[in-house]
């Protein structure tokens, strides 16, 4: 079955779908986007990220192409079209299409670029989902809370990951502090045995992954900090793992070759890793949404 994409208005075959080249996006960056986790048919956590979605585009003033209804009535048809019922769906916006200029351009509307694509099914064994990581320094702009389309350096840091065979490259910055993965949330389990990832702010993206976990934590009196971690602080951890969209809870058993305490899933990362696994399934809450339902439910 050939895949279909959604372009400004169109379904078209994933093979023909195409922007301008004069599209802000391919020319300045000039964009956002989202990852939706689809598991047994349904969207995971819709609201947090069509919340961020709208944040996003808030903070670099681009219009909505349409109203969040009318989003997930076309997130939902591309998903129907290419029949995932495990994978993601993307979305992005673009500033659109004008004449190569840095200023902002008047007039124009946004462009609206949606796929989606068949993924492995949610991890079952922590053990075999466990992964490795190394640590890089962060290079990137001053404004990564944004979900710009603008990934140079996380994908620098990436190929740095794979190079050396590992999952993720994560991110220590000017001043020795632990921010981020290239494309996920850190979280680890300190010397003292607290759970902590850093503070929100300008410096690393509000993940939705972190946002659903975080709330599970509340919902189950399980104690963390958002308190950052020194580079020092994070070598001596007892547990690490990582959370994202396509990451869900991963435990990571060894960083530059070194192991993380045992080098197994810790007993905190190991719970949290089922708590989730129920979220994702559905069972306890209603924040995902099944492909059928009506387009504004989240």
């Amino acid at each position: 079955m050939s895949r279909v994409a959604y372009v400004n208005g169109r379904y078209v075959p994933h093979n023909e779908a195409a922007v301008s080249i004069e599209d802000r996006g391919y020319q300045f960056g000039d964009g956002i986007y989202e990852v939706i986790h689809i598991h047994e048919g349904r969207f995971v956590d819709t609201e947090l990220h069509l919340s961020r979605l709208a944040r996003s585009l808030r903070e670099v003033a681009i219009a909505p192409p349409m109203n969040d209804a009318a989003l997930l009535v076309v997130l939902r048809e591309v998903v129907r079209r290419n029949r995932v019922s495990e994978g993601i769906v993307y979305m992005q916006i673009t500033r659109g299409v004008a004449r190569r200029d840095h200023a902002f351009p008047k007039g124009i509307a946004p462009a609206l670029v949606v796929t989606a694509r068949h993924g492995a099914a949610f991890p079952r064994d922590i053990d075999a989902w466990a992964g490795t990581a190394i640590t890089v320094p962060d290079i990137r702009w001053g404004r990564c809370d944004i979900k710009t389309v603008n990934l140079l350096p996380n994908c620098l840091a990436k190929q740095k990951a794979r190079e050396a065979g590992t999952y993720e490259a994560i991110l220590i910055d000017g001043s020795g502090g632990v921010t981020e993965g290239s494309s996920t949330t850190v979280w680890a389990v300190d010397a003292h045995g607290v759970l902590r990832t850093r503070q929100l702010d300008d410096h690393i993206l509000p993940g939705c992954t972190r946002a659903a976990l975080s709330a599970l934590l509340a919902e189950h009196a399980i104690a963390f900090e958002e308190r950052g971690l020194t580079e020092a602080e994070f070598r001596a951890a007892r547990e690490v793992f990582l959370t994202s969209a396509t990451s869900y809870v991963k435990p990571i058993v060894r960083v530059d070759g070194v192991a993380v305490g045992d080098g197994a899933p810790g007993p905190i990362t190991r719970r949290l890793f089922g708590l989730f696994a129920r979220h994702a399934d559905g069972v306890g809450h209603n924040q995902a949404s099944r492909l059928a339902s009506a387009p504004g439910i989240g």
